[in-house]
């Protein structure tokens, strides 16, 4: 594609390779109707699915900039041929715990109707990570049969598994954690303290600039010191630590995605880990509905985890 990528509507830098991957198929006249861009949060998936969304629908190329009427509809939410899905908020006015299978339904019935402006239709779910197994099995009914000029393009940050029946019917476009220089170009236009959001989240530029403007960068430097010493930290020594770091909802979120990537990793060489995160993956997603604190939240995730360590130790 042509242009500057940083004078784009939706500037991205990195993962040439991944594009022209795309490109590729939709050049190439068979372009799948289901794609899922897999990879850690923060590398610039949602962007590139913006760049894609507008290109589809009749932007001049993904590098267009916001005199291109259609990156102008893709920005603001107003084209009629895109649809956007993502968490809403409950009726307490609170983010939810999962994307909702009204929220399914709703995009496969925009799948039923007639582009309006483009020739294309394209839907959006960000993320498969926050959908629930009912959510996913009322996708497969557009997954299973797609109309004409349609693209769905799924958004996975790869912490939590993919329903076989999802997976199989998509092709898997894979993203991966920018290299240094790159993620420097991303920071250096930012008002962010640069060298502590590359020690935050090296290779993920957007995750390091959400965690180093909040507490969460706190949380994530307690997560790193309580796993330098799993096994242990006794009860008083992680209540005390956690008391003084988890004061919201962003600095729990932090909390768990360092605890839980940590447990992924290990789980590659301890299989057995893997019922550790599905059991910390429940913990997480019931918290709300049971009201608990994001200390007490934070405290049985982490009592969660020595568990399941001890256990593979035994």
């Amino acid at each position: 594609m042509s242009g500057d990528r940083m004078s784009a509507a939706f500037p991205l830098i990195g993962h040439q390779a991944s594009i022209a991957r795309f490109v590729n198929a939709r050049q190439s006249r068979r372009l799948h109707h289901g794609w899922i861009f897999q990879g850690p949060s923060g590398i610039g998936k949602s962007i590139l699915a913006r760049r894609i969304a507008g290109w589809m629908l009749g932007a001049a190329s993904m590098d267009a900039d916001l005199d291109d009427e259609t990156m102008q509809l893709v920005q603001s939410g107003g084209h009629p041929d895109l649809k956007w899905v993502e968490r809403g908020l409950n009726d307490k006015g609170k983010l939810r715990q999962d994307i909702t299978v009204d929220q399914i339904r709703e995009l496969n019935q925009f799948f039923q109707l007639r582009p309006a402006l483009s020739g294309w239709r394209v839907g959006i779910i960000d993320s498969l990570d926050e959908m629930n197994v009912s959510g996913m099995n009322a996708l497969l009914k557009t997954l299973e049969e797609p109309p004409k000029n349609a693209l769905l393009i799924l958004i996975s940050h790869a912490t939590q598994p993919i329903l076989p029946t999802i997976r199989s019917r998509c092709q898997v476009l894979r993203l991966y954690p920018l290299n240094e220089d790159d993620t420097r170009a991303v920071l250096a236009p930012q008002e962010v303290d640069t060298e502590l959001a590359l020690d935050l989240a090296p290779g993920r530029p957007g995750y390091g600039i959400a965690l180093s403007q909040t507490a969460g960068a706190k949380a994530v430097q307690t997560a790193r010191a309580l796993l330098r010493n799993v096994r242990k930290p006794a009860s008083g020594v992680v209540s005390a630590a956690l008391s003084s770091t988890l004061v919201d909802e962003g600095s729990l979120q932090a909390f768990t995605d360092t605890l839980m990537h940590w447990v992924a990793e290990k789980a590659d060489e301890e299989p057995e880990l893997s019922a550790t995160w599905l059991a910390m993956h429940e913990v997480r997603t019931t918290a709300d509905t049971l009201n608990l604190t994001p200390l007490q939240t934070a405290t049985k995730l982490f009592s969660v985890l020595q568990d399941g360590v001890k256990a593979v130790s035994a």
